[in-house]
């Protein structure tokens, strides 16, 4: 199970009643935040989450409205007395950027390790989970990101008995790869059926449609994505400062075949984004229009 909590939907400014775009994943005592605006703290406060475990944090890129609230962020989990290291991912000049922000909170207790990307699409693991960056088409270099966590096959007695694995070796090889027995190495793959289907979840803003979208959101069991503009006649601009309409957002949630869409990072002239609903909906039946703190858990096929 895979916990979400999309903490703001603004896009560019915070606004009384509405926070910027940042995410906040929990799984298995360790959360994940992608970007931290101006005011996450206080989106994270108001979905009763908490900082602490929070281990990583991505950036899709480094316009303000996605790292200005960083050095704050960090300043908190100080002084909730965290010493382990603090992984950050995003764009090349990653480290020079957070150093200079860190001018305002320069004494830690806790080290930084970081982790730039440098190529069209990368992977790192933390914590159970497979974070996918693969980059988008904005004016400075911008980064989507996929969280997946795999999930083995069944335990099969009958390839276990074929393969001739001691009945001891039974239990470990369902939580581990290997297990040595008698000084014989066994597999998990002596055991196990087929891999069961996982689950993934995709977070992109700020960028013009792309196909390593559609590919890396292929399939996602939720897909949250910017939709920018509801209105009409604002193709031109989104395209100008290379953002994307609801309508964008929605086409590429049908190609990539989701099972659910979440709109985020709207306009702060958007003033209702909800009565686009239908529209949108129109093109993606199973959208949503996101509110700040809209949060959901994610649960294997057979327990929904």
């Amino acid at each position: 199970m895979i916990d979400v909590c999309l903490l703001g939907t603004g896009g560019m400014m915070p606004l009384p009643q509405r926070a910027l775009t940042s995410l906040m994943v929990r799984y298995n005592g360790t959360s994940i935040l992608i970007d931290c605006g101006e005011g996450t703290q206080i989106a994270v406060k108001k979905c009763g989450w908490s900082f602490k475990p929070i281990d990583v944090i991505c950036f899709t890129h480094f316009h303000a409205d996605h790292i200005s609230g960083l050095p704050g962020m960090l300043l908190t989990l100080g002084n909730a007395e965290r010493t382990e290291p603090l992984l950050l991912i995003g764009p090349k000049r990653l480290e020079k950027v957070v150093n200079a922000l860190r001018t305002i909170a320069p004494e830690l207790p806790f080290p930084i390790v970081f982790h730039e990307l440098r190529e069209a699409e990368e992977t790192v693991d933390v914590h159970g989970l497979t974070l996918r960056a693969f980059r988008v088409n904005h004016n400075v270099a911008c980064y989507g990101y996929s969280i997946e966590l795999s999930r083995a096959g069944k335990f099969d007695v009958g390839k276990a008995k074929q393969n001739q694995v001691p009945m001891p070796c039974w239990s470990p090889l369902q939580k581990q790869d290997t297990f040595e027995y008698e000084g014989v190495v066994y597999t998990q793959d002596m055991v196990l059926g087929k891999e069961r289907k996982g689950l993934k979840l995709t977070y992109c803003t700020d960028t013009r449609p792309t196909e390593s979208i559609v590919k890396n959101a292929r399939q996602a069991d939720l897909f949250i994505c910017e939709g920018m503009y509801g209105e009409e006649g604002k193709e031109d601009k989104a395209k100008e400062y290379k953002h994307m309409t609801m309508y964008e957002a929605a086409e590429l949630a049908k190609q990539a075949q989701v099972r659910e869409l979440w709109l985020t990072h709207y306009s702060p002239s958007l003033v209702y984004p909800a009565k686009f609903e239908a529209k949108v909906q129109k093109i993606f039946q199973d959208t949503v229009i996101s509110k700040d703190g809209q949060s959901c858990e994610l649960v294997f096929d057979e327990e929904t």
